[in-house]
């Protein structure tokens, strides 16, 4: 009886413990592209987007205001690399870049559902903005993970949690 009340117990804790909604608090910094519409070009479009700015934004940093400063120190650049990649595609829409308090949506990313609120983000906006978003976590790096590895990207991230892991050791 008092192996069972335990198992209910970790149950209970572990369910608990595993719900989808997560608050991102305010050190961490976003990354939001949406597309113009949800047309293959424009899409196309997004993703070249996200890949050209991967090699700036994407960098290894160890706090909060190392990537704000990359940020904030390469918005020329960054201009400059979406103007050169809409030229060369031909592309005729207009984009805004805004980097501060911008307002997201509730977000699933990675299986975990994130709130929506206002959050310390770089958002770039193409023509319309009314197509799908890319969406990542530039600090701390959760952007890494899709974007270091191009070769990797299908291996699985295993999440355990180690009261999982003492039940199993347990019975």
């Amino acid at each position: 009886m008092k192996k069972m009340l335990i198992l209910i117990s970790l149950i209970l804790f572990i369910v608990f413990m595993s719900r989808d909604e997560y608050t991102i608090n305010e050190n961490t910094i976003r990354f939001r592209v949406i597309s113009n519409s949800n047309s293959a070009k424009d899409i196309i479009m997004k993703e070249k987007v996200v890949d050209e700015l991967s090699t700036i934004l994407f960098e290894k940093t160890n706090s909060l205001e190392e990537t704000e400063k990359n940020i904030v120190s390469n918005i020329p650049r960054i201009e400059n690399k979406i103007d050169n990649l809409f030229l060369k595609n031909n592309y005729d829409k207009t984009y805004n870049i805004s980097y501060g308090l911008n307002e997201f949506p509730k977000k699933t990313y990675r299986g975990k559902t994130y709130e929506a609120g206002l959050y310390n983000s770089l958002v770039i906006e193409i023509g319309e903005a009314k197509g799908n978003n890319y969406f990542c976590i530039l600090y701390p790096s959760l952007c890494l993970l899709d974007y270091e590895n191009k070769e990797e990207q299908n291996e699985k991230v295993e999440y355990r949690f180690k009261i999982v892991d003492l039940f199993k050791k347990i019975f």
